[in-house]
């Protein structure tokens, strides 16, 4: 009886050192601290626009899409222009419309800028290389791809979802409007946001 448990002993001095030294030897498992997401942007004239703005308070709505979209982008931001012009001017003063391109290819800042202007004056438009503008649509949730097209003198086109992003100062995610055919859903989102946070 002595044998065994004197095997015993032994076998388990053994597994508890071998325990200590992987646990000594085992990667820090300590969570880093979250790296500021870089939302520096284009805009009008390659002004510099940093979507994440803690001196601007109004709440971004925010669209991501491209310039040569077909069909989606112009419905859109024709809804969102409808959806715009519903809002009397306090409200329209407390947030910031703004058109991201997800194509900066073929959207440089001006002509992003121009696109979103032609559907209203209140919306931006923005570009920046996909490096910036990537990690930031994920982050909302925005999924594109580059499509080749045979054929065509566009050569390619972005196939993307459609959302409408409305987002605090500091970038974080209030709600998101899915893709419409009527401005209402949009002007009830921001109403809503207005009725939780008054602005004096």
């Amino acid at each position: 009886m002595s044998k065994n448990w004197s095997l015993i002993l032994v076998v388990a001095f053994t597994l508890g050192y071998g325990l200590k030294l992987f646990l000594e030897n085992a990667p820090e498992t300590t969570p880093t601290a979250e790296t500021k997401t870089i939302a520096t942007f284009s805009g009008e004239n390659n002004q510099v626009v940093d979507l994440y703005d803690l001196n601007d308070s109004r709440v971004r709505v925010a669209y991501f899409g491209f310039t040569h979209c077909p069909d989606v982008c112009p419905t859109s931001l024709a809804m969102l222009s409808a959806a715009l012009k519903q809002l009397d001017d306090k409200t329209l003063a407390t947030i910031r419309p703004i058109f991201i391109t997800l194509d900066p290819e073929r959207d440089d800042a001006n002509g992003a800028h121009q696109y979103a202007q032609y559907f209203h004056p209140s919306i931006e438009g923005l570009s920046a290389p996909l490096t910036i503008t990537k990690p930031i649509a994920e982050k909302y949730g925005v999924v594109f791809k580059k499509t080749e097209l045979t054929d065509s003198q566009l050569k390619y086109t972005i196939d993307h979802n459609s959302y409408f992003y409305l987002l605090q100062p500091n970038g974080q995610l209030i709600t998101k409007v899915p893709h419409t055919l009527n401005p209402a859903p949009i002007v009830a989102a921001i109403e809503k946001i207005q009725e939780t946070n008054p602005k004096e």
